[in-house]
C-alpha cells in the first residue's frame, strides 16, 4: 500500500464517521495501519471534519512517535498505538463520542444482548472496562486506556468482539481495516440506542436465549456460516 493511498483510506473512514452521525465538531477519531511499513496514519487534533483533507492524515509508529512533519495528531494516538502493537490481526481503530454508546460507557455498563439484531455482531453482551486508578489517569493516561481495553479484552478475540466501552468515557472499536473499525462503531450505537429503547419499554426484560444468540452469531460468522454470497 502506498502512504497516500493508506491516509486517502484513513480520510475516507473519519468523514464516514461525521456521515453516520457518530461524531460532532471535532470528536473522535479513526486511525489505520501498514504492517509491512509499521506505520499508522490517523487524524490530526482538533481540526474540524469539514476543513480535513487527506494529506492532512498523520503518520506514526507502533509506539505513538510521529513519522514526518506536519500536524500534532490525535490526543488518542497512543491508544491506537498500544492496540496496534497488543491485537496484529486488526487493520483499524475508530474512537467516538456517539450519544448512545457513551451512556452505557459513562454508566459503567455493559449492553446486554437483548436480541438478533445483537447476537449478528457478538457472541454476547458489549464489553466495557473497569474505571482507570488516580495513578493510571495521572500517568500515561492514553496508553492506560488501552491497557484497560486488552485487559478486558483477555480470553476474546478481536476477531468476534470489535468493540468496547470504556468506563466513563465513550467507545473504541477496531476491524480489518478503517472502513470495517467504522462500521463497528456505527453498529454499536444501534445496539445501544437499542438496548436503550428495550429497557424503556420493559425495564425487566430478560437476554436473549443464549441458543439463540449463537446460532445468530455462528450462522454469520461460525465456521459453518452460510449468510451471504460465497466468493468465488
Amino acid at each position: 500500500m502506498q502512504i497516500e493511498d493508506l491516509k486517502k483510506s484513513v480520510y475516507d473512514a473519519n468523514m464516514a464517521l461525521v456521515e453516520h452521525g457518530l461524531v460532532i465538531f471535532t470528536f473522535g477519531n479513526v486511525s489505520g495501519i501498514d504492517r509491512e511499513r509499521g506505520l499508522f496514519a490517523i487524524k490530526p487534533s482538533g481540526v474540524d471534519y469539514e476543513k480535513l483533507e487527506p494529506e492532512q492524515m498523520v503518520l506514526c509508529d507502533l509506539d505513538g512517535n510521529v513519522a514526518e512533519a506536519g500536524l500534532n495528531p490525535s490526543s488518542d494516538t497512543n491508544t491506537h498505538a498500544a492496540l496496534y502493537r497488543a491485537f496484529p490481526e486488526i487493520g483499524g481503530v475508530a474512537h467516538t463520542h456517539s450519544r448512545a454508546a457513551t451512556a452505557w460507557a459513562q454508566a459503567c455498563r455493559e449492553i446486554p444482548c437483548f436480541g438478533t439484531t445483537h447476537a449478528d455482531y457478538l457472541p454476547g453482551s458489549v464489553p466495557c472496562t473497569r474505571a482507570l486508578t488516580d495513578n493510571e489517569i495521572n500517568g500515561d493516561y492514553e496508553t492506560e486506556t488501552a491497557r484497560v481495553i486488552i485487559e478486558r479484552m483477555k480470553k476474546m478475540s478481536p476477531s468476534e468482539v470489535g468493540m468496547m466501552l470504556v468506563a466513563s468515557h465513550g467507545p473504541f472499536t477496531w476491524g480489518v481495516s478503517p472502513e470495517k473499525a467504522v462500521m463497528n462503531s456505527a453498529l454499536l450505537e444501534e445496539i445501544a440506542q437499542m438496548a436503550l429503547s428495550t429497557i424503556s419499554i420493559n425495564p425487566d426484560c430478560h437476554q436473549i436465549n443464549p441458543t439463540l444468540l449463537s446460532k445468530h452469531f455462528q450462522r454469520k460468522h461460525g465456521k459453518n456460516s452460510y449468510y451471504g454470497q460465497k466468493s468465488s
